[in-house]
């Protein structure tokens, strides 16, 4: 009991997911002090391709529908707790810059129906799209050594130009999440 007890701490502590922090070894993005990693204007890397079916079933190709948007993607578990603890903060942030140019979309993974993706999403008001990618395909698309995301839950941010701006490999507070929009935010 006491080892399952401490494996189950251990996940807990590290997220949902596998990743690492850090930052710099020429990959030209900075990790601070908070675990929000950034690249310089000019020096980031293209979104990949960020589209397929969301979790209504619905067809959804992000760079098309949010040309020239900041986009906020989120990728998340319905069974993973940190994204539970993150998810209300999402959706105010979400609701609050919308009139800003900010969009969100979620990506939904290793959830082996779409069921618990929807009920995840009613129970925590989720009024913005969450691709469903159960095998993790979207997450790989994102170029080795970039800001791709590699834990869940993570958090990028994809400026007007479609390039990836911002990353945290943790559950953000309202207050750490919009200090990661706020600088793209105020680019012009």
């Amino acid at each position: 009991m006491l080892p399952a007890g401490a494996a189950a701490l251990a996940l807990t502590l590290s997220a949902c997911g596998g990743g690492t922090s850090g930052g710099g070894g020429g990959t030209g993005f900075i990790t601070s002090s908070d675990g929000i990693a950034t690249v310089k204007k000019g020096e980031r890397a293209d979104a990949p391709d960020l589209s397929g079916k969301t979790i209504d079933g619905e067809q959804l190709d992000v760079a098309s529908a949010y040309n020239g948007k900041i986009v906020v993607v989120n990728v998340w578990g319905s069974w993973c707790s940190p994204c539970r603890a993150e998810a209300s903060n999402l959706v105010k942030v979400s609701e609050d810059l919308e009139g800003q140019g900010v969009r969100f979309v979620g990506i939904n993974t290793r959830d082996t129906s779409t069921a618990p993706a929807r009920a995840f999403e009613d129970e925590y008001k989720v009024t913005y799209p969450s691709l469903y990618d159960p095998t993790g395909k979207l997450m790989l698309r994102f170029e080795k050594g970039t800001l791709n995301p590699q834990a869940i839950p993570s958090t990028l941010v994809i400026d007007r130009e479609g390039k990836v701006a911002a990353r945290s490999l943790q559950a953000l507070s309202e207050s750490k999440l919009r200090k990661m929009i706020d600088p793209i935010l105020a680019e012009k």
